[in-house]
């Protein structure tokens, strides 16, 4: 499966009986993240059966304490489970004197290497890159500097059309690469077998978008065009828009007009204010703009092709 989502916490402000402040766990392409990391994202891992061991790179959108107090502490216990492997958080500025101090004055030392990438910049830009996945920023609206994050599934390689390969003895297995990696093949004869004939199209790339904390901001639209999947913050209903401008949080309307708007495959909602009784109306008013949306609900896996794939709990 090339991507799948496990929502660890979903809620706004404090944590409370069952309901937990936003961390996300999303394996792409055979890599593993952790995206923002609130206070009991480890009692959230261990529950979900997140494998500890799997992320070595985390992103924490903004330096307020639901979206990364549960960081140190997750840090500490690597520690514990003697990790030798380097771990790489991506956050705003600050946040390395923040943690680093907190390691300090609780002697929770660590044996193995944190490299931190601190952001600054107000416009999109390429964070991490390996042969697999692709991560960009996604510039929000919030009372402090915030980013989203955007997921992207590097292009695999065509895979072997093997029925038609056999038709030609010259091939062998040592041109399979070339073949895979796109190139035509030339026969003895002089005569170019298109690279189309011996190969399939692989599936196309996924991707996934993460929007943090943020009041209404359309101009990330160009930016997340036509994601497979969308997680924006819907903290408020429309009864409540008032609040937005002051608190930089949107409507479950709000996030469903960006959905919308970005052409996005599917949407996930979540960050609800506890002032809320029943979230089940967040779904209801995001639903008279974009259809194709769920809650996010702590334990829900998501994929690209089931959605969502299994209630844990």
């Amino acid at each position: 499966m090339s991507l799948q989502l496990t929502v660890l916490g979903c809620h706004s402000a404090t944590p409370r009986v069952n309901a937990y402040p936003t961390a996300q766990y999303l394996e792409i392409n055979g890599r593993h993240f952790l995206i923002d990391c609130g206070e009991g994202t480890q009692r959230q891992m261990r529950k979900y059966k997140v494998g500890f061991s799997k992320i070595n790179h985390i992103f924490i959108s903004h330096l307020h304490g639901d979206h990364f107090f549960g960081l140190v502490g997750l840090i500490a216990t690597f520690g514990i489970l003697n990790r030798e492997k380097e771990l790489y958080i991506y956050g705003p500025k600050g946040i390395k004197e923040a943690t680093t101090l907190q390691l300090k004055v609780s002697k929770s030392w660590t044996k193995y290497p944190i490299i931190f990438q601190e952001l600054e910049s107000k416009e999109s830009e390429l964070i991490f890159e390996d042969d697999k996945v692709s991560v960009r920023t996604i510039p929000l609206n919030h009372r402090v500097y915030t980013n989203g994050f955007l997921f992207t599934e590097k292009s695999k390689l065509r895979k072997l059309h093997l029925e038609n390969i056999q038709q030609y003895t010259e091939i062998d297995t040592c041109d399979f690469h070339n073949i895979k990696a796109g190139k035509d093949f030339v026969l003895s004869s002089g005569e170019i077998i298109p690279n189309k004939d011996l190969t399939i199209s692989p599936p196309k790339p996924v991707s996934f978008a993460f929007c943090s904390d943020t009041a209404y901001k359309p101009d990330i639209i160009p930016i997340i065009k036509n994601v497979d999947l969308l997680y924006h913050e819907a903290t408020f209903l429309k009864d409540r828009e008032d609040l937005c401008d002051k608190t930089k949080h949107s409507t479950a309307e709000q996030a469903a007009s960006i959905a919308h708007q970005a052409n996005t495959n599917k949407l996930i909602i979540g960050h609800y204010s506890n002032r809320y009784k029943n979230i089940n109306d967040f779904k209801i008013e995001a639903q008279t703009i974009f259809k194709n949306t769920e809650l996010a609900e702590a334990g829900k896996r998501y994929s690209i092709d089931s959605f969502p794939i299994e209630i844990l709990n």
